[in-house]
């Protein structure tokens, strides 16, 4: 139950007089003005510390082979996540962005035969995909803790059953020896999205990379957007049995990833120190915010993420539309939780900056 929160009780908590300000609650009989600069960006997941310098030095020299097709360094890569991942070559396939891979996977797998099964709510790319191949698409509902209810997922005859895990938008995870029993008993291709997966720490989660030398049926995707910071770079794989590659590889456009991309996603391997970083920051500003918007009275659900989501007790899109006139964009509504408001986590100064907008437009 959400508590009532004084503007006083606000403007300790965030450190800010709210009228002072200038935020103006939803009341106000004045708009607030858009704020003069850039908006704030927590609509998206991405990762605002960017990617590696390591990276940004890779692309950069890679400039002197934009003439070139990337056959050679996309061969290159692949040669280094197998050595990653430590599993052959032939259980890679590069895609531009993970959407790329979810798309191969509807393309292959989908059709007016063979339904998609889904979660509600998640990530609606591969259901979109799947649509556009005239198949049905089966959302089943997340379960009460918002895990991804396995057993109602569990369809016959479908032709592609798409996990997230962790799950977006709600951040929250589908537990290791549930994800694992189901992959075994599954008939169905299983295609776990595992975007966030360098965000969770719980000790309720794996990567299901492991179970691809005994599960044909399993398909996993990887992007370089998230924790590597390369959203707008565009680079993404599918690791799964070489059988499977193939049929998926059959629906790819050729060269499809650029010779930056690849360039940048080497260095990203080679820099594990970028990668913990960023853990950090994002696990010490996610649980600042958290710790705040519980203390209002908030419920959060569990995140293993580069974003939280909450219930704010009330509909949504004026809450969006709110925090966009000042300055701050935040996750879109997702209708199947009408009330629950999805935001990115960004630097702590971002953060702050929100958790100051919020509180005028709730008070």
């Amino acid at each position: 139950m959400r508590t009532a929160v004084s503007r006083r009780d606000l403007a300790r908590m965030f450190g800010v007089g709210v009228v002072a300000a200038g935020l103006r609650p939803l009341s106000a009989a004045q708009p607030p003005r858009r704020a003069a600069a850039e908006p704030i960006r927590l609509s998206a997941n991405e990762n605002p510390y960017g990617p590696s310098p390591a990276a940004v030095a890779a692309m950069r020299e890679a400039t002197s082979l934009a003439w070139r097709y990337p056959d050679e360094a996309g061969d290159a890569l692949i040669a280094d996540l197998a050595r990653f991942h430590g599993m052959p070559k032939e259980c890679f396939l590069l895609g531009d962005g993970s959407s790329e891979i979810l798309k191969l996977a509807a393309s292959a797998l989908t059709s007016p035969e063979r339904s998609l099964v889904i979660a509600e709510p998640s990530f609606e790319a591969v259901a979109v995909y799947a649509r556009a191949r005239g198949a049905k698409v089966m959302p089943v509902p997340l379960d009460a803790l918002f895990a991804h209810d396995l057993e109602k997922m569990a369809v016959d005859g479908a032709g592609l059953v798409y996990v997230c895990n962790p799950n977006n938008p709600t951040g929250s995870i589908t537990r290791k020896g549930a994800l694992r029993a189901f992959v075994a008993r599954l008939r169905a291709p299983v295609l776990v999205d595992e975007a966030y997966h360098h965000y969770a720490d719980s000790p309720e989660y794996e990567s299901v990379v492991p179970l691809i030398a005994s599960h044909p049926n399993l398909i996993v995707a990887r992007t370089f957007s998230k924790i590597y910071g390369m959203a707008g770079v565009r680079l993404g794989y599918a690791i799964a049995q070489p059988e499977v590659i193939k049929s998926l590889s059959a629906q790819a456009a050729w060269d499809s990833v650029n010779v930056f991309a690849l360039a940048a996603a080497r260095a990203s391997l080679r820099d594990a120190g970028w990668v913990a970083t960023g853990q950090k920051r994002n696990a010490a500003t996610r649980d600042h915010v958290i710790s705040t918007l519980s203390r209002l009275g908030y419920a959060v659900i569990p995140s293993q993420t580069n974003f939280v989501m909450f219930d704010t007790g009330r509909e949504v899109k004026p809450l969006i539309a709110a925090l966009h006139d000042r300055g701050i964009d935040v996750g879109r509504l997702f209708p199947a939780l009408p009330r629950h408001l999805r935001v990115t986590i960004g630097t702590p100064e971002q953060m702050k900056r929100f958790l100051q907008a919020f509180a005028a437009v709730i008070a």
